[in-house]
């Protein structure tokens, strides 16, 4: 692994720890560092938990790659960000989400390629901004909006650039649960449990069959 994202195995569990020092840009060495972790968890592990810093998730591309000058640079990374969450979206092991703080644009996709997303509660902004910061959202990201988000939220999440509170985020569907920090670790500890109970070669071929027909509709 890289500085960039830590691994921790624990009975079956593997852990990414995303952490960059500031807001967890999803950065082109963020998501090879990512795409590493999955890797080796689905060698070593047979639940994956994905985790930001304290008060951070993800806070999406990196802005000063994206309103640079550099073409080439720009396409590199939003290449593999995107790649990244389409391989999330079908990661044959259980997935769980352990929002850690903020969890926009970018961050607010990777979250809707969870198959658990628990958050912690704070003074944390949840959501798909790219309208107000001047991006319109790739297909590909529209698509996981409509697949996991509420039909009520999906035009004010979408377009509207709403940002939302952890338990606002999770009646918009970016979270199944919202958690105070005293009891965070702990949910994350119980869902992960769950999810080992489960028949793993059945879990891995139902969400493929769930999930699939999203990606196929958006070749990368």
């Amino acid at each position: 692994m890289t500085e960039l994202v830590s691994f921790d195995l624990r009975d079956g569990v593997a852990t990414l720890i995303l952490d960059d020092g500031k807001a967890n840009a999803l950065s082109l060495g963020m998501a090879q560092a990512i795409a590493a972790g999955l890797d080796r968890a689905a060698a070593e592990a047979k639940v994956l938990v994905i985790r930001g810093r304290p008060g951070v998730l993800c806070g999406g591309f990196d802005l000063k790659v994206i309103r640079g000058g550099d073409a080439a640079q720009r396409t590199a990374m939003t290449e593999a960000g995107m790649a990244l969450l389409a391989r999330l979206y079908v990661h044959p092991q259980p997935l769980i989400l352990a929002c850690t703080g903020h969890s926009v644009a970018a961050g607010g996709l990777l979250l809707l390629t969870g198959d658990i997303r628990i958050g912690m509660r704070g003074a944390f902004r949840i959501g798909l901004n790219e309208t107000a910061i001047g991006l319109p959202l790739p297909q590909l990201g529209i698509d996981l909006a409509r697949d996991r988000l509420a039909p009520s939220a999906l035009t004010q999440s979408v377009i509207r650039a709403t940002l939302y509170a952890p338990d606002e985020a999770v009646i918009a569907g970016y979270l199944d649960e919202a958690v105070d920090a005293d009891g965070f670790d702990a949910a994350i500890t119980q869902a992960a449990q769950g999810l080992l109970a489960l028949n793993a070669a059945a879990y891995s071929t139902t969400k493929r069959r769930l999930r699939q027909p999203t990606l196929d509709r958006n070749p990368l």
